[in-house]
C-alpha cells in the first residue's frame, strides 16, 4: 500500500503542464489492434490504468513497448480473443477491447471488468450496441461469450449516452461494410479524440461530439503516430488544488474548450480565471464562496469525474453548497473521510449538502476510488497539520505522480510505501 503524507496550509503557486488524458489513451490503445501495423502514442502518461491496459494487450499477443513517453503498440502477433481474467478485473476500461477483438477475430470472451467501486456501471449498453450490429452474446459462468461472424453495419440506438459504449461500438463498426449510425451517442471530448485517431488510421467517422455519429466502413486501417488530447479532469483537479489553497497557478496544455462547466463553478466560487489559448491562470481568494448547486450530467454538463474535487472545495467555502450526482449512484465515498477532517457534509441518496467550515484538520483517511482520493488530497492541502491518505495508489490510475506535480507548485506532500509489516 502507498500513502500520501501531506502537511497542509501552503498556498500553491507556479506553472505546470497538463498530461495526456487517461480517458482518451485507453480507448485509443484498444483501437490500435484494428490494424496489424505499429501505432505510436506520443506523450503517453505513466498511469497504472495505462500500464494494465498495456499488459492486457501483451497477454493477447501484442508487443507493447514504452520508450520514455512514447508507447509503441504492434498488434501483428495478436493471437488470442480471450481477455485475461485477473487483469480485466483490475481495470474498467478493459471492456473497450471487446469491439476491436470482435472485429479482428469475429469472436471474443471477456469477464466483467473491474475498476473503482463508484456504482454499478453495467456493461449492458455495450452489449446492446454490439447486438444491434449483429453480434450474438451469451453469458456462461461469469464470462461473456460474443460471436461476431454475422456482424454488419446498421443503426444503433443507445438508451443512455454512455461514453464507453459509444466508443466500443464506434471501433466495432469502423471496418464493417456499409454505413452505421449511432444515435443518442455520448458527446464527451474523448469520443472526438477517438474519432480523430480512427480517421488518422484511415477510417471514415463523422459526427463525434454530437448525438449522431456516422461511420462508413472501410476495408483496412493502418498504423499512425498520434498524440491524444490533454486531460481535462487533471487540469480541473489542479485548478481546484490552487483554489482550495488560495493560490495562483498557471497551467499549460489546458483543453479549455471542453471545460466551460468547471470554469463556471470556479468563477461562482469567486476565483479569477484568465484563459489564453491552451493556458489558464487561476487566482483564488483567501476563502472561497459556496456555489448554489452542482448537478453532474453527461457532457457538456458538469463532469462526474470533477464532483469529488468540487465537494472538497465546498467544505471550506463560505455558505452552503448542494451537489446532485446524476451519473453514478455511489460516488460520495470520500464524504465520511472529509467529515473526519472537520467538514460538514450530509449525504442523502444522490444529494450532498455541504456547509462550509472555517478550516479542516489533518487526519488519517483512505482513498476508496480515483477521484475521491484526489479530493482527499485537495482537502489535505488545505487542512492544518498532517493528513495521511492510505491506498494512494488508486490515485495513480488517473494522475501521473500527483505528489510530484503538487510539490512542484509548493505543496508539502510525499509518497511512502507501506508493507504489511509496517501496518
Amino acid at each position: 500500500m502507498d500513502i500520501f503524507r501531506i502537511r497542509g496550509g501552503r498556498k500553491l503557486g507556479g506553472e505546470w503542464t497538463v498530461h495526456t488524458a487517461k480517458n482518451a489513451v485507453l480507448p485509443i490503445m484498444a483501437a490500435s489492434v484494428l490494424t496489424s501495423e505499429r501505432t505510436f502514442l506520443e506523450d503517453c502518461p505513466l498511469l497504472s490504468d495505462v500500464e494494465h491496459m498495456g499488459e492486457i494487450l501483451r497477454r493477447l499477443g501484442c508487443s507493447v513497448v514504452r520508450n520514455r513517453r512514447t508507447l509503441e503498440i504492434d498488434p501483428q502477433g495478436m493471437h488470442s480473443y480471450e481477455m485475461p481474467d485477473g487483469l480485466a478485473k483490475k481495470i474498467r476500461s478493459s471492456i473497450f477491447l471487446l469491439g476491436p477483438i470482435l472485429t479482428r477475430f469475429h469472436r471474443a470472451a471477456v469477464t466483467f471488468p473491474g475498476g473503482c467501486e463508484i456504482g454499478l456501471r453495467p456493461i449492458d449498453l455495450h452489449l446492446s450496441g454490439l447486438r444491434q450490429l449483429g453480434v450474438q452474446i451469451r453469458e456462461e459462468c461469469g464470462v461473456i461469450h460474443c460471436e461476431g461472424s454475422r456482424m454488419r453495419a446498421g443503426s444503433v440506438h443507445f438508451d443512455y449516452p454512455s461514453v464507453g459504449a459509444t466508443e466500443n461500438v464506434m471501433m466495432a463498426a469502423a471496418l464493417l461494410p456499409g454505413q452505421s449510425v449511432l444515435n443518442n451517442a455520448a458527446r464527451e471530448p474523448e469520443i472526438v479524440d477517438l474519432q480523430n485517431f480512427l480517421n488518422r488510421m484511415g477510417a471514415k467517422v463523422r459526427g463525434a461530439g454530437t448525438h449522431a455519429i456516422v461511420i462508413d466502413g472501410v476495408t483496412a486501417l493502418h498504423g499512425v503516430e498520434y498524440r491524444p488530447m490533454a486531460d481535462r479532469i487533471v487540469a480541473g483537479t489542479m485548478l481546484a488544488a490552487a483554489a482550495i489553497t488560495g493560490g495562483t497557478v498557471c497551467l499549460h496544455r489546458v483543453p479549455a474548450g471542453d471545460m466551460h462547466a468547471v470554469f463556471s463553478k470556479l468563477r461562482e466560487m469567486d476565483c479569477e480565471l484568465t484563459l489564453s489559448g491552451d493556458t489558464a491562470v487561476i487566482s483564488a481568494p483567501q476563502r472561497l464562496n459556496a456555489f448554489a448547486q452542482l448537478q453532474t450530467q453527461p457532457h457538456p454538463g458538469f463532469p462526474t469525474d470533477m464532483q469529488a474535487q468540487l465537494l472538497a472545495m465546498a467544505t471550506v467555502a463560505k455558505g452552503t453548497s448542494v451537489l446532485v450526482e446524476n451519473v453514478f449512484e455511489n460516488r460520495y465515498g470520500h464524504a465520511g473521510d472529509l467529515n473526519r477532517m472537520g467538514a460538514d457534509v450530509l449525504i442523502n441518496g444522490r444529494t450532498a449538502v455541504v456547509k462550509g467550515v472555517s478550516g479542516l484538520y489533518g487526519s488519517r483517511v483512505t482513498a476508496r476510488d480515483l477521484r475521491g482520493g484526489a479530493a482527499l488530497a485537495l482537502a489535505g492541502l488545505k487542512a492544518g497539520g498532517e493528513t495521511v491518505i492510505e491506498q494512494a495508489q488508486l490515485i495513480d490510475r488517473g494522475y501521473e505522480q500527483m505528489e510530484t506535480a503538487l510539490s512542484s507548485l509548493g505543496a508539502e506532500i510525499v509518497r511512502e510505501h507501506i508493507t504489511h509489516e509496517d501496518t
